[in-house]
């Protein structure tokens, strides 16, 4: 096993295909606890597979708490949505997530992201200001109801990821954030070329995007997440805040 938990242990970086793959197959060999400051039970874990060993977030389904706007037990299936919107975009937003049983039953399962704890969005320098365009504009398509500040980590090579996105792909717009800074403002070229990718892929029938989504969320919250693609190429401009809340809380 390698000294670094998510690297094979030559010491190379896993590609992400390699970290789904473990997480997919690999064993749950031990279970570090429950993790603090969690709405939901969230647990982290080791998995194994062959030679590596990972460590992951398990969110069992049957710890999901209710909620009076989502559809009780779908918050893992919107853990895994989300990642399969991230890889369609190319942004690697949200670390590798899969679905699969775990020991508290079906949960998500996301590779953990080494990260210090101290760094989150209100304390980024200017040098995120590109990729923070990128998070403002995937929050809004997937309608993410809860992007923190503590929900930006920074890994030991300065990516920056984005985690919890159980609360997302409502079919009412729910978006509540503390990433306000670029309202209104014209979204860069490269990253409406990646939304118009998306878009396609989304108003193909039978694409592997939407038999994945498909799987995930209902034809409505599918439905609405293209709508949201298509507005956003539109107006090719950042959101701005809407009515109701628009930030979450508590904001880290």
């Amino acid at each position: 096993m390698s000294s670094d938990p998510n690297k094979h242990p030559n010491g190379t970086p896993l590609t992400d295909d390699q970290a789904v793959e473990i997480l997919e197959t690999g064993t749950i060999i031990e279970q570090h606890g429950m993790m603090r400051w969690s709405s939901n039970y969230a647990f982290l874990v080791d998995v194994a597979h062959e030679d590596t060993t990972v460590m992951a977030v398990y969110k069992p389904q049957r710890g999901e708490r209710p909620l009076w706007d989502f559809p009780d037990g779908t918050l893992c299936y919107r853990e895994r949505a989300a990642y399969v919107a991230s890889c369609e975009l190319g942004w690697r937003i949200v670390p590798p997530t899969v679905l699969r049983h775990g020991q508290h039953g079906l949960g998500s399962v996301q590779l953990y992201i080494e990260h210090d704890p101290a760094v989150n969005y209100f304390n980024l320098d200017e040098h995120y200001i590109p990729r923070l365009m990128q998070f403002t504009a995937f929050d809004y398509v997937v309608n993410n109801a809860d992007r923190k500040g503590g929900h930006c980590l920074k890994d030991e090579q300065g990516q920056l990821w984005g985690i919890d996105h159980g609360i997302a792909f409502h079919e009412a717009r729910k978006l509540r954030t503390v990433i306000w800074d670029f309202a209104g403002r014209t979204i860069p070229d490269d990253i409406l070329a990646d939304l118009d990718r998306l878009c396609d892929a989304l108003n193909t029938e039978h694409s592997a995007l939407v038999e994945d989504l498909d799987e995930l969320l209902s034809k409505r919250e599918l439905n609405a997440f293209a709508a949201r693609v298509r507005k956003i190429l539109q107006t090719r401009r950042f959101p701005r805040p809407g009515p109701g809340p628009n930030y979450p809380w508590p904001p880290v």
